[in-house]
Protein backbone atom coordinates (compact mmCIF):
# COMPACT_ATOMS: atom_id res chain seq x y z
CA UNK A 1 0.00 0.00 0.00
CA UNK A 2 1.08 3.59 -0.61
CA UNK A 3 0.78 6.50 1.79
CA UNK A 4 -1.03 9.68 0.78
CA UNK A 5 -1.89 13.00 2.36
CA UNK A 6 -5.36 13.99 1.20
CA UNK A 7 -6.71 17.50 1.66
CA UNK A 8 -10.48 17.81 1.45
CA UNK A 9 -12.14 21.21 1.39
CA UNK A 10 -13.43 22.13 4.84
CA UNK A 11 -16.62 24.11 5.14
CA UNK A 12 -17.84 23.23 8.62
CA UNK A 13 -15.44 21.12 10.67
CA UNK A 14 -13.23 22.14 13.62
CA UNK A 15 -10.38 20.28 15.33
CA UNK A 16 -12.74 18.78 17.91
CA UNK A 17 -14.35 16.89 14.99
CA UNK A 18 -11.07 15.12 14.21
CA UNK A 19 -11.85 11.75 15.79
CA UNK A 20 -15.38 11.75 14.39
CA UNK A 21 -13.95 12.43 10.92
CA UNK A 22 -11.55 9.49 11.21
CA UNK A 23 -14.44 7.18 12.11
CA UNK A 24 -16.63 8.58 9.34
CA UNK A 25 -13.83 8.17 6.77
CA UNK A 26 -13.17 4.61 7.94
CA UNK A 27 -16.88 3.81 7.62
CA UNK A 28 -17.08 5.33 4.13
CA UNK A 29 -14.22 3.18 2.86
CA UNK A 30 -14.88 0.10 5.01
CA UNK A 31 -15.26 -2.19 2.00
CA UNK A 32 -11.81 -1.21 0.70
CA UNK A 33 -8.34 -2.23 1.66
CA UNK A 34 -7.43 1.19 3.03
CA UNK A 35 -6.17 2.60 6.29
CA UNK A 36 -7.25 6.02 7.55
CA UNK A 37 -4.58 6.96 10.09
CA UNK A 38 -5.57 10.42 11.25
CA UNK A 39 -7.56 13.52 10.39
CA UNK A 40 -6.23 17.02 11.06
CA UNK A 41 -8.65 19.89 10.73
CA UNK A 42 -7.36 23.23 9.43
CA UNK A 43 -9.33 26.36 8.60
CA UNK A 44 -9.87 25.55 4.92
CA UNK A 45 -9.18 21.83 4.64
CA UNK A 46 -9.26 18.47 6.38
CA UNK A 47 -6.00 16.56 6.09
CA UNK A 48 -6.29 12.77 6.01
CA UNK A 49 -3.19 10.61 6.38
CA UNK A 50 -4.15 7.41 4.56
CA UNK A 51 -2.73 4.23 3.09
CA UNK A 52 -4.28 2.64 0.01
CA UNK A 53 -3.16 0.89 -3.14
CA UNK A 54 -2.29 3.54 -5.76
CA UNK A 55 -4.84 2.18 -8.20
CA UNK A 56 -7.56 2.48 -5.53
CA UNK A 57 -6.86 6.15 -4.68
CA UNK A 58 -9.52 7.62 -6.99
CA UNK A 59 -12.16 5.29 -5.56
CA UNK A 60 -11.18 6.22 -2.01
CA UNK A 61 -11.40 9.93 -2.85
CA UNK A 62 -14.84 9.36 -4.34
CA UNK A 63 -15.97 7.54 -1.18
CA UNK A 64 -14.73 10.40 1.01
CA UNK A 65 -16.63 13.00 -1.02
CA UNK A 66 -19.49 13.26 1.55
CA UNK A 67 -16.91 14.76 3.93
CA UNK A 68 -15.55 17.26 1.41
CA UNK A 69 -14.35 17.74 -2.14
CA UNK A 70 -10.73 16.99 -2.94
CA UNK A 71 -8.41 20.00 -2.69
CA UNK A 72 -5.15 18.06 -3.17
CA UNK A 73 -3.55 14.65 -2.87
CA UNK A 74 0.11 14.03 -2.28
CA UNK A 75 1.94 10.70 -2.40
CA UNK A 76 4.19 10.55 0.64
CA UNK A 77 7.61 9.10 -0.03
CA UNK A 78 10.88 9.68 1.76
CA UNK A 79 13.00 11.76 -0.52
CA UNK A 80 16.26 13.64 -0.29
CA UNK A 81 15.85 17.32 -1.11
CA UNK A 82 18.18 20.29 -1.13
CA UNK A 83 18.37 22.20 2.15
CA UNK A 84 17.09 25.47 0.66
CA UNK A 85 14.17 23.64 -0.98
CA UNK A 86 13.33 21.94 2.31
CA UNK A 87 13.30 25.29 4.12
CA UNK A 88 11.19 26.92 1.39
CA UNK A 89 8.73 23.99 1.42
CA UNK A 90 8.64 23.92 5.22
CA UNK A 91 7.76 27.62 5.36
CA UNK A 92 5.09 27.22 2.66
CA UNK A 93 3.45 24.28 4.42
CA UNK A 94 3.58 26.00 7.82
CA UNK A 95 2.02 29.19 6.47
CA UNK A 96 -0.76 27.18 4.80
CA UNK A 97 -1.61 25.20 7.97
CA UNK A 98 -0.10 22.02 6.56
CA UNK A 99 1.86 21.52 9.76
CA UNK A 100 2.58 17.82 9.41
CA UNK A 101 4.13 18.41 5.98
CA UNK A 102 6.05 21.40 7.37
CA UNK A 103 7.45 19.15 10.06
CA UNK A 104 8.46 16.58 7.43
CA UNK A 105 10.16 19.21 5.23
CA UNK A 106 12.11 20.68 8.13
CA UNK A 107 13.05 17.19 9.29
CA UNK A 108 14.73 16.69 5.90
CA UNK A 109 16.65 19.93 6.53
CA UNK A 110 17.49 18.87 10.09
CA UNK A 111 19.17 15.71 8.83
CA UNK A 112 21.73 17.88 6.99
CA UNK A 113 22.41 20.27 9.87
CA UNK A 114 25.08 20.22 12.55
CA UNK A 115 25.66 21.85 15.91
CA UNK A 116 23.53 24.82 16.92
CA UNK A 117 21.72 24.92 13.56
CA UNK A 118 20.43 21.39 14.19
CA UNK A 119 18.79 22.50 17.47
CA UNK A 120 17.29 25.63 15.89
CA UNK A 121 15.67 23.59 13.12
CA UNK A 122 14.44 21.09 15.71
CA UNK A 123 12.74 23.99 17.51
CA UNK A 124 10.88 24.90 14.32
CA UNK A 125 9.94 21.24 13.84
CA UNK A 126 8.54 21.06 17.38
CA UNK A 127 6.48 24.19 16.74
CA UNK A 128 4.97 22.63 13.60
CA UNK A 129 4.26 19.44 15.57
CA UNK A 130 2.49 21.50 18.27
CA UNK A 131 0.11 22.91 15.66
CA UNK A 132 -0.36 19.49 14.01
CA UNK A 133 -1.51 18.20 17.41
CA UNK A 134 -3.93 21.10 17.75
CA UNK A 135 -5.49 20.09 14.42
CA UNK A 136 -6.32 16.73 16.01
CA UNK A 137 -7.83 18.46 19.05
CA UNK A 138 -4.78 17.50 21.14
CA UNK A 139 -4.29 21.04 22.47
CA UNK A 140 -2.62 19.99 25.71
CA UNK A 141 0.03 18.02 23.82
CA UNK A 142 0.51 20.97 21.47
CA UNK A 143 0.86 23.42 24.36
CA UNK A 144 3.36 21.08 26.00
CA UNK A 145 5.49 21.08 22.85
CA UNK A 146 5.94 24.86 23.06
CA UNK A 147 8.39 24.67 25.95
CA UNK A 148 10.51 22.12 24.13
CA UNK A 149 10.42 24.25 20.96
CA UNK A 150 11.50 27.36 22.85
CA UNK A 151 14.31 25.45 24.57
CA UNK A 152 15.64 24.21 21.22
CA UNK A 153 15.47 27.70 19.70
CA UNK A 154 17.49 28.94 22.68
CA UNK A 155 19.45 32.07 21.89
CA UNK A 156 20.00 31.19 18.24
CA UNK A 157 20.45 34.00 15.71
CA UNK A 158 17.51 36.34 15.09
CA UNK A 159 17.14 35.17 11.48
CA UNK A 160 17.49 31.73 9.91
CA UNK A 161 17.39 32.06 6.15
CA UNK A 162 14.28 34.25 5.87
CA UNK A 163 12.65 32.94 9.07
CA UNK A 164 12.35 35.49 11.87
CA UNK A 165 13.41 33.35 14.83
CA UNK A 166 13.00 36.23 17.31
CA UNK A 167 9.36 36.58 16.24
CA UNK A 168 8.83 32.83 16.69
CA UNK A 169 10.31 32.99 20.20
CA UNK A 170 8.04 35.93 21.02
CA UNK A 171 4.95 34.11 19.67
CA UNK A 172 5.78 30.98 21.67
CA UNK A 173 6.19 32.97 24.89
CA UNK A 174 2.90 34.76 24.24
CA UNK A 175 1.10 31.45 23.59
CA UNK A 176 2.56 29.97 26.77
CA UNK A 177 1.33 32.96 28.81
CA UNK A 178 -2.18 32.80 27.30
CA UNK A 179 -2.22 28.97 27.34
CA UNK A 180 -3.49 28.96 23.74
CA UNK A 181 -2.17 27.93 20.36
CA UNK A 182 -2.58 30.86 17.98
CA UNK A 183 -1.65 30.27 14.33
CA UNK A 184 0.80 32.64 12.69
CA UNK A 185 3.07 32.68 9.66
CA UNK A 186 6.82 32.21 9.74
Amino acid sequence: MARFMLHLKNEKYVPSDSRELVHKARDLCSNMKASVRVARVASNFIEFDIEVEKEELDLLIEKLNPIGNLASARHIVEEKIEKETGIKDGIFYFNHERFWESHESFEGVWKDCHGREKELVQGIILLAVAFAHSQKNDYLIGLGMLGRALEKLGNSPAMYYNIDVDMIRSKIISMQKSNTLTKFEI
